[in-house]
């Protein structure tokens, strides 16, 4: 592995940069534009393409050289040989123009420097923490994570030689100061560091919120915040409801399927932010592979001019329907993020959220059988695992995604029997409504 002292993610290869960036217009009269306007074109020039106004798809393995001259000083900068780095594409492992255009767009919505995307969200992640960590060393986590994300840190990063502490996603700078202190002993024990703090807020599938700016506060008291970036994934909220770069996060993870892409018909992911930590993640994304093929990175590209679209109408009619739930008889009780009973929780939603997004919870008076008949009587929200579509859906994570996760562990983190998930779409709402009024009928 590098050393960290020069590589601040311990990558293994030197990365392939980025084809120059072109000039780009980004303001108007010295307005800056908006995301949403951005969408449209930033990043790709029509008269590359024939003028195409959108941007072709570009099915290549590889990309020629204008001369032999050319791919020598190409390979010279990439293997060091000739100072400045490397311009332009080579190979598609490493980069090709859809992906380039979809990684600035990206990197817009999160006011990040720069931006990867990846074949799955849990590539993104696993990518990560791989380029993030050494034998002996200790990743400090929020909880809960998506199922994945858990296992990954438990069982296959632990095969490594790297261990864990998870803190309850709630915690306050007090709790969070010791679980930090026990960190840094446990990874000066097993001769390590700690390499990277890893939080995801709102948490799957109960909505539980990390404080941020408490967790930047520990870390910049406990380690040295070049050495130990935070990364959070922000898929339940992000792109248009919560900011984590704006308050202390250092990288922001993605699985693209959801929200993003929107339409649950591709699977990628991305992780945004300074490039002094995207760089050394994407050496080791061009060793692996990983990378968001062509087609699906054109997908995200079209997708990416109607999130804000979605999510808006997604989140108004998750509104609506909660409002229904919440005074039903046969609901317990909600986990979303618009109606927050814990004083905690309602603060750092305060301090953190743009908007109460349209994935919640639902606690359904009984349990596993309850719940049950409630998904089988569904007739306009599917049956189905995920989120963040156009179309609603529901699950049951006790007994689906989060089967995994051991029994005292889920009640730990409250993924009960009758705690039902589900993702609202941009539907009408009031027959959404009707639908999950008929099937609580069922219960």
């Amino acid at each position: 592995m590098a050393d960290k002292k020069d590589d601040p993610l311990g990558a293994v290869t030197t990365p392939t940069p980025r084809r120059k960036p072109k000039p780009e217009i980004t303001e108007i009269a010295g307005r800056p534009m908006k995301p949403s306007t951005l969408m449209m074109g930033h990043g790709f020039d029509p008269a590359l393409s024939e003028g195409s106004l959108k941007a072709p798809i570009f099915l290549t393995s590889t990309f020629a050289f204008e001369n032999a001259a050319a791919g020598k000083r190409h390979f010279e900068g990439i293997t060091g040989k000739r100072p400045g780095g490397a311009e332009g594409l080579v190979y598609s492992r490493f980069n090709g123009p859809n992906q380039e255009i979809l990684e600035d767009r990206l990197a817009i919505w999160d006011g990040a420097e720069d931006a990867l995307c990846f074949s799955s969200g849990m590539t993104a992640i696993a990518v990560l923490m791989l380029a993030a960590c050494n034998a002996g060393d200790v990743i400090v986590h929020s909880g809960p994570l998506y199922a994945a994300s858990e296992g990954f840190v438990a069982k296959v990063m632990a095969k490594y030689g790297v261990t864990y502490i998870a803190f309850p996603a709630g915690a306050t700078r007090e709790e969070l100061d010791d679980v930090m202190s026990r960190a840094k002993a446990q990874a000066e024990k097993q001769g390590g560091e700690v390499p990277l703090i890893y939080l995801e807020s709102p948490g799957n599938p109960t909505n539980a919120l990390v404080d941020i700016e408490a967790v930047k506060e520990a870390r910049d008291a406990h380690f040295d915040p070049d050495r130990c970036p935070i990364a959070i994934d922000n898929t339940f909220l992000g792109p248009l409801w919560q900011r984590p770069l704006d308050h202390g996060a250092d990288l922001v993870v993605y699985s693209l399927t959801k929200y993003v892409g929107g339409h649950s018909d591709l699977v990628a992911g991305s992780v945004s932010g300074a490039k002094k930590w995207v760089d050394a993640i994407r050496a080791l994304r061009n060793t692996m592979g990983g990378i968001a093929d062509p087609h699906t990175a054109w997908m995200l590209l079209r997708s990416l001019e109607t999130v804000e679209l979605r999510m808006q109408r997604a989140g108004e009619n998750a509104a609506k329907v909660c409002e229904f739930l919440k005074n039903h008889p046969k609901v317990e009780g909600l986990g979303y993020l618009g109606m927050i009973e814990d004083e905690r929780q309602q603060d750092i939603y305060d301090r953190h959220c743009l908007g109460a997004g349209s994935t919640f919870s639902v606690f359904i008076k009984g349990g596993e059988a309850e719940c049950f008949r409630f998904l089988d009587a569904l007739k306009v929200a599917k049956l189905a695992v995920s989120l963040g579509g156009t179309e609603s859906l529901a699950s049951h994570p006790a007994s689906m995604t989060h089967l995994s996760v051991a029994e005292g562990r889920r009640a730990e983190l409250r993924i009960t029997d009758n705690l039902v998930r589900i993702s609202i779409g941009i539907e009408d709402p009031d027959d959404l409504i009707a639908d999950f009024e008929q099937a609580l009928e069922a219960v």
